[in-house]
């Protein structure tokens, strides 16, 4: 059987309009629109800021259930640094984020690169690789 993909799917648009659908998932707790923001190739990675590296979509998608599990990510680009190739487009990013875990309320500065490629179905996902950031707001 197969799932209507949501919004992120849709052909065309940009890799700013994947990352915009990406962070809105986040703040919902949607894992389909999140997952459909990501490549359809098993070598994509999100690297998890407190954990391992993920590869594929499988673990991807089960370290983001596990998330929402909890409750909703609440992470704000405050700053996007963008470098954009015929293909590809790199996403430099300064995160403001909120996040409930099982241990209470947590808050952290990240700075992300995201890395978009435009696949046949559109610009999607392939790498996303978040690390806390300093507690004052850097300088980029």
């Amino acid at each position: 059987m197969t799932r209507a993909r949501p919004r992120a799917a849709v052909l065309g648009g940009s890799a700013e309009d994947i990352e915009a659908a990406f962070y809105e998932a986040q703040q919902h707790g949607d894992i389909e629109q999140l997952m459909s923001c990501w490549a359809q190739d098993e070598d994509i990675v999100c690297v998890d800021p407190d954990g391992p590296r993920l590869l594929g979509t499988g673990a991807i998608r089960a370290a983001f259930e596990a998330i929402f599990s909890h409750g909703v990510v609440r992470a704000t680009p405050l700053q996007v640094h963008r470098v954009l190739a015929l293909a590809s487009a790199v996403h430099g990013v300064v995160e403001q984020l909120e996040i409930t875990l099982p241990d209470g309320v947590h808050h952290a500065l990240i700075l992300a690169t995201n890395v978009y490629h435009n696949a046949p179905e559109g610009w999607r996902m392939a790498s996303t690789t978040p690390v806390r950031g300093a507690h004052k707001m850097p300088r980029i």
